[in-house]
């Protein structure tokens, strides 16, 4: 009862409050790999909206495709592979500028088409040269170009 008592004052959830404000924010590099967890993550529930959460309005890729055009290829995919399973590594992360990551990030797709257990499955490797800047206190990905292996 005591316990409860105490953090009933006002000057308890202050301390609280100032405590929680002080503790260290995860690291630019952790908040970068927890992006493209998320991704991977949006990519497997075949979540467009999710997604594209994490691409900047300014996105542009290496074909010259900007945000909305990268969603539509998402649905698109989507579409013509009803499950989708990823593997992806991390092979180099760099921050050129406090608020700009780069990163080579490597990425097995397996992608079944029509119903589970059906014949149709697809497997590709690509490599992905992705560019992150950070926009308020989120990474977006503000850049991508990749290569099919």
């Amino acid at each position: 009862m005591l316990c409860v008592t105490r953090f009933r004052s006002p000057i308890s959830w202050v301390a609280l409050a100032l405590l929680a404000a002080c503790s260290d924010p995860a690291s630019p590099e952790q908040q970068v790999r927890a992006v493209i967890e998320s991704m991977e993550a949006a990519v497997e529930a075949r979540d467009v909206g999710a997604l594209v959460e994490h691409i900047s309005p300014n996105y542009r890729d290496g074909q010259g495709q900007d945000r909305a055009e990268a969603a539509r290829y998402a649905r698109g995919y989507f579409v013509a592979n009803q499950s989708v399973h990823l593997l992806t590594r991390i092979e180099s992360l760099e921050f050129p500028a406090p608020d700009e990551a780069r990163l080579k990030l490597q990425v097995g797709m397996a992608g079944r088409a029509g119903e589970p257990g059906a014949a149709g499955l697809t497997t590709d490797l690509y490599n992905f040269d992705l560019a992150l800047i950070r926009e308020g206190d989120e990474w977006k990905i503000s850049y991508a170009d990749w290569q099919a292996h």
